[in-house]
């Protein structure tokens, strides 16, 4: 036969856009339109039905940015439309290929009951009754992330965002909805993105192009209504045949993936999670098999104090297991920049939301879209009681592929978890051709296992699942030649999975994602912000709890919940790592400053109860070690070390360390005085400024070339030498540093206080230190421990690691010596190996601002502030209490007496990592700890309180096996490496 396909492709195409879609609708009677366009912010749903409306004639421009207009929808279904099916069409200006980022609306009853949303793949209103009466709560978001992407704009902010409107109505249109027209789009639509991805001379792709020339032969051109019918017979057969015995199978799962900030602010996010959520319940009365899954428990608390009509039915559809709550966490989080205590609240914030308002939890932990994931979380989210772990970011990698889809995802600790990728490589399916084709050609593990997971719908700004989605899962179910489809709790998908698998490949380590590395510089007041709250709120925690257990002060649940609420909130994954709007990051500033306030007040009131009314010096010591003579996690007079810095010449030194600081105020020497050994290869404390202008996502990412560009920062404007310190101010392009370098008694760490009125573009400022030492690895800091990472680039896995994440510290080490850098706020370091004549040595710059343009413009403009220390002459146990030093400042205050901890430890390389009452308000304490050094520990943990048992207990706080053996005042403890401990003592 002759070669017809694309003919027969391209005649299917054509009549399917041109002629059966436009059919689908038909009798088009304009309504009766009103609006009311809201001069500032969004009103409460009840007070938007009760506006004043004006005429409005469709075609008339509405909507700037950021602002809301009510639409009031009235009409009447003709009379000789009775036993038809009437729908509305709304077009608010509508480009179908941006949803989630333009204008969006949620429609409504006149009694307030929600109705479904409408966006622009998703234009349809159902009619329930033969007189219409709807309201439309549209929202005109601008579109920031256009055709030609990553243009700086003014749009991110309602402040500066114009005010000329945006969008300009198409339509509002009583139509008919012929129903047969609509399966015959879909069945179509199926067959031709089926035969593209077959074989070019599949016997199974003859078939179907042969269904769709019979099909298109039997419909009339004319009269689409009329032939749909028949036109779907001659395709009945294709559709039938079943799919082969080894197909892979894909457990569809309806999803939006809002999220919770990005080029939206927080508050217009609450009503995208009430639009998708009203119209993810409205599909489920349309389709009996389709369930829906959302994550991020504050989404849900949203909705139920901001929407509570939409809760309402949200409510009644996880009852009937149809929406289900994922993830367990309170937002999809960044995972590699909080704290490990961030990270456990994340849990326990989340799984105690979905308990109390559900009375479910989440069996694994749902983050498809943060950017990268670090290799403390396995051990975190075991302990936490879940059982998978899901993404699919990795799939993003700019060099390397990662080579599993199903494996178990080992952590520092040896702690495992199973784990799935879907292979379709995406979070927002739309169950196409290729997409199944995809994850079938591209699933790893396919010699031992069949199914794979995909997220279904439009999502990022939210919209979710169509019923057209759905009407292509219905054909899937069972077709040959594709993928199975089926919608499935993502709980069966992984049961089915690890029955399939018994012994999946392991992957060992970070997942460390090859983009966006970015992120752990850009907007340096939201992560300073971030990591001043988690470490104020573990501190006040711990002052709360001794006031409760020693002074009878009542323990503020409310309060420590609310705080820790707003923090787990702003670490969602585009507001920590600085990828969101302006608005967003100056509302999230203003949050911190206010987490600061009241947080700072909690401690003021615990810390009066209990050290009294007096006039005597008191050092509290938050820290998990003794300093200056005052317990840990206890208080007491502080021992005053004896002013033993000297200044000579150009060498600061204080017995234990020597630093000479050049006239450039550069650090030329560092010298541990015991040993002698010099830890630095040359000049150090060396600001450089690089050129920074990455391929595309410019607050995210940097790309490798941006170091073949490079300023170093030598000029100086000013030196000033006092007892102990150096203060250094320099001048550059439009910005000024001020640096204040101290050196305390009996420390060994150089300290840098740094000041930056940062005016730059396009622009990244780092700060050098090389180190006279051969390092095969660094270890950074992360959650509950640290990380290796080795310093060669001999594989494209480790040369794809050119910026890396860190905590408080990076360290460098050979066997007998080592030196590290700690900081108060910046996560991003790289490192290199550097040849000398004498040997390698290892280079190690910490990130400090950057300055992209996309999508805040400003980003990190201004007077910013950050410190960091050398510690010369470091292993890991002194860089890991430095960096605790250094973000757990000792408060002096006037009383009476200072107090007991309510627990000490011992053991070498063992810590506490907070202090709390237990979330139940049993009264209960609750105190984590964890082994910090990277090997096997034994120690006690001393009572300082009366207790009547101790259990080890899961970070949900539940208690675990028999009680724990009291010997006197303490419990033995027996640790393995990076491992992390849960107690519970009841008083």
């Amino acid at each position: 036969m002759h070669d017809d396909i694309p003919l027969t492709v391209g005649r299917a195409t054509r009549v399917l856009t041109e002629r059966i879609r436009p059919a689908i609708h038909s009798g088009a009677v304009p309504l009766e339109v009103g609006w009311h366009a809201l001069p500032g912010e969004s009103i409460p749903p009840a007070d938007g039905l009760a506006l004043d409306f004006e005429p409005y004639a469709v075609g008339t421009p509405w909507g700037p940015a950021w602002n809301t207009t009510w639409f009031r929808l009235r009409g009447q279904v003709p009379a000789e439309w009775a036993g038809k099916r009437a729908e509305i069409l709304v077009d608010l200006g509508f480009d179908i290929n941006m949803p989630g980022f333009q204008c969006e609306a949620l429609v409504y009853r006149a009694d307030g009951r929600p109705v479904k949303s409408i966006n622009p793949r998703n234009q349809w209103i159902p009619v329930s009754a033969t007189e219409i009466d709807l309201y439309l709560e549209a929202a005109a978001n601008p579109v920031l992330l256009d055709y030609h992407p990553f243009l700086p704009t003014q749009e991110g902010d309602v402040q500066t965002s114009s005010k000329r409107p945006l969008y300009t109505t198409r339509r509002m249109d009583l139509v008919l909805f012929d129903e047969q027209v609509h399966e015959l789009s879909l069945d179509i639509d199926v067959l031709l993105e089926l035969q593209s991805v077959l074989p070019a001379t599949a016997p199974r792709r003859m078939r179907i192009l042969q269904a769709l020339d019979d099909a298109l032969d039997a419909l009339d051109l004319q009269d689409i209504s009329g032939t749909a019918r028949d036109a779907r017979a001659r395709l009945e057969e294709v559709l039938a045949a079943p799919a082969e015995h080894s197909a892979h199978h894909v457990s569809a799962i309806g999803h939006a993936h809002i999220d919770s900030a990005w080029l939206w602010p927080v508050r217009e996010t609450i009503r995208k999670v009430a639009r998708t959520a009203a119209g993810m319940t409205e599909l489920m009365e349309i389709d009996p098999d389709f369930r829906y899954g959302m994550s991020s428990a504050q989404q849900y608390a949203w909705l139920k104090e901001h929407r509570p009509e939409v809760w309402e039915r949200v409510v009644t559809a996880v009852k009937d297991g149809r929406f289900i709550p994922l993830g367990g966490m309170w937002v999809e989080s960044d995972t590699v920049m909080p704290t490990g205590e961030a990270l456990v609240r994340q849990f326990t914030y989340g799984q105690r939301f979905f308990r109390e308002e559900f009375g479910v939890e989440s069996q694994g932990v749902w983050l498809p879209d943060s950017f990268g994931y670090s290799p403390a979380l396995p051990q975190l989210i075991r302990r936490a009681g879940f059982e998978w772990f899901f993404t699919q970011k990795i799939s993003w990698n700019q060099v390397n592929k990662f080579p599993h889809h199903t494996f178990l995802w080992e952590g520092i600790d040896g702690s495992r978890v199973f784990t799935h990728f879907p292979p379709m490589d995406t979070y927002n399916s739309q169950l196409s051709g290729a997409e199944l084709a995809k994850a079938t050609n591209q699933f790893r593990e396919s010699r031992v296992a069949s199914h794979s997971l995909a997220p279904v719908g439009w999502g990022d700004g939210g919209g979710g699942t169509t019923r057209e989605m759905t009407g292509r899962a219905a054909r899937l179910r069972n077709l040959e030649g594709s993928a199975t489809v089926a919608w499935e709790h993502p709980n069966d998908f992984f049961a089915t999975a690890r029955a399939e698998m018994p012994h999946p490949p392991v992957w060992v380590g970070e997942l460390y994602l090859e983009l966006h590395r970015a992120t752990l510089t850009s907007q340096h007041r939201t992560k300073q912000g971030n990591r001043r709250s988690e470490h104020l709120l573990i501190e006040a925690e711990l002052w709360a709890a001794t006031a409760a257990v020693h002074a009878g002060q009542p323990y503020p649940y409310d309060e420590i919940d609310r705080l820790w609420q707003q923090v787990l909130l702003h670490q969602f994954h585009d507001i920590l790592p600085g990828t969101s709007i302006a608005w967003v990051h100056r509302e999230a500033v203003a949050a911190y400053e206010r987490i600061y306030s009241d947080t700072a007040a909690l401690i003021e009131s615990a810390q009066r109860a209990l050290v009294g009314a007096g006039s005597s010096v008191i050092t509290l010591n938050p820290a998990p070690f003794a300093r200056g003579g005052v317990p840990a996690l206890g208080a007491g007079a502080a021992a005053t070390p004896a002013p033993t810095s000297t200044f000579s010449g150009n060498v600061i030194s204080n017995g234990i360390v020597s630093v000479t600081i050049s006239d450039e105020g550069l650090i030329t020497s560092a010298i541990d005085l015991a040993t002698g050994r010099e830890a630095l290869a040359g000049e150090a404390n060396l600001l450089q400024l690089h050129q920074d202008f990455p391929n595309m996502w410019d607050a995210w990412d940097v790309d490798r070339f941006y170091r073949n560009r490079v300023t170093d920062l030598r000029a100086v404007e000013s030196l000033v030498r006092t007892d102990n310190a150096v203060t250094i101010v320099r001048a550059f392009s439009k910005s000024r540093v001020t640096q204040t370098l101290t050196l305390a008694p009996g420390s060994r760490v150089l300290r840098i206080d740094q000041e930056t009125d940062w005016h730059e573009t396009e622009k990244f400022l780092k700060i050098k230190f090389p180190f006279d030492v051969r390092a095969e690895q660094v270890a950074a800091e992360t959650q509950f421990g640290y990380q290796k990472r080795v310093t060669h680039t001999n594989t494209s896995w480790e040369a794809a690691k050119f910026e890396a994440s860190m905590h408080r510290f990076v360290l460098v080490e050979e066997p007998g010596f080592g030196a590290a850098l700690v900081t108060d706020s910046t996560y991003g370091y790289d490192v290199t190996r550097d040849s000398t004549e004498d040997g390698v040595t290892t280079t190690v710059r910490l990130s400090l601002l950057r300055a992209p343009r996309f999508p805040d413009p400003e980003t990190d403009q201004g007077r910013q502030t950050c410190s960091y220390g050398l510690v010369i002459g470091a292993s890991v146990k002194e860089a890991t209490e430095a960096g605790l030093d250094l973000n757990l400042p000792p408060r002096v205050v006037t009383g009476e007496h200072g107090f007991d901890p309510l627990v000490s430890l011992t053991g070498e390389g063992l810590l506490i990592s907070s202090v709390k009452l237990a979330d139940d308000r049993s009264g209960d304490v609750i105190v984590r700890l964890y082994e910090s050094l990277g090997r096997r520990a034994t120690g006690s943990l001393h009572l300082h309180l009366p207790v009547t048992s101790a259990h080890t207990a899961t970070l949900l706080e539940r208690p675990e096996g028999n009680p724990l053996p009291i010997t006197g005042d303490g419990i033995s403890l027996h640790l393995t490496p990076f491992e992390v401990r849960t107690i519970r003592l009841t008083r």
